[in-house]
C-alpha cells in the first residue's frame, strides 16, 4: 500500500472490514459498490498494485486484470440492466489504477452526454448525505450474485 493513495487506504479499510461497498477481492482487484448511487449499480473496479498508468503493471497482471475488468463489467451489466454501461479509466484525481463503471439507466438524467457533465451527479459527489444503506445491501447482493455466475477467481467476498 501507498501512504496518502486514497484507494490504497480504502483498500485497506476493506481488508479490515470496514468498508460497507466491498463487494470482492479478486487475483487483480478489488469490487466495490461506489459510494453514491446517482447511477444505480455504479461500480468501481481498483487494481491491487497501486500504479498510474495500464501499461505500468507487468503485462501478464495486466492482461489478467483487463480479463478480470471485462468480467466484471459483464456482471454489473447482468447485475443492473442498463440500456448501455459506461467504462472509464481516468487517474486524473486519484492515480491509483481503477475503472468506472457506469450503468447509464433508461431513466438517465443526461442520457447522450458523459456522466461529468451531469450537475446533479456532481452535486451528489460532492454533498455529505449519507448513503442510503438498504440500497447499497440491496445493490451489493445483485452484483453478487451475477459476479458468481462468472469465471472470476474469487480470493475473498466482503459480508
Amino acid at each position: 500500500m501507498v501512504a496518502g493513495c486514497d484507494v490504497c487506504a480504502r483498500i485497506e479499510r476493506t481488508e479490515r472490514g470496514e468498508n460497507p461497498f466491498a463487494v470482492v477481492r479478486t487475483v487483480t482487484g478489488y469490487v466495490n459498490l461506489a459510494d453514491v448511487q446517482y447511477y444505480e449499480g455504479y461500480s468501481i473496479f481498483a487494481a491491487k498494485r497501486c500504479v498510474n498508468e495500464l501499461h505500468e503493471l507487468p503485462v501478464a497482471e495486466r492482461d489478467l486484470y483487463l480479463h478480470e475488468t471485462a468480467m466484471v463489467a459483464e456482471a454489473v451489466f447482468r447485475a443492473f440492466r442498463p440500456r448501455k454501461l459506461n467504462y472509464e479509466l481516468l487517474g486524473n484525481g486519484v492515480p491509483h489504477l481503477h475503472w468506472h463503471l457506469f450503468p447509464r439507466h433508461e431513466n438517465d438524467p443526461h442520457p447522450r452526454g458523459p456522466v461529468w457533465e451531469d450537475t446533479g451527479f456532481l452535486r451528489a459527489l460532492h454533498a455529505d448525505a449519507p448513503a442510503d444503506m438498504d440500497l447499497v445491501s440491496a445493490l451489493r447482493a445483485e452484483l453478487r450474485s451475477a459476479l458468481e455466475e462468472t469465471d472470476l477467481t474469487v480470493e475473498r467476498w466482503f459480508a
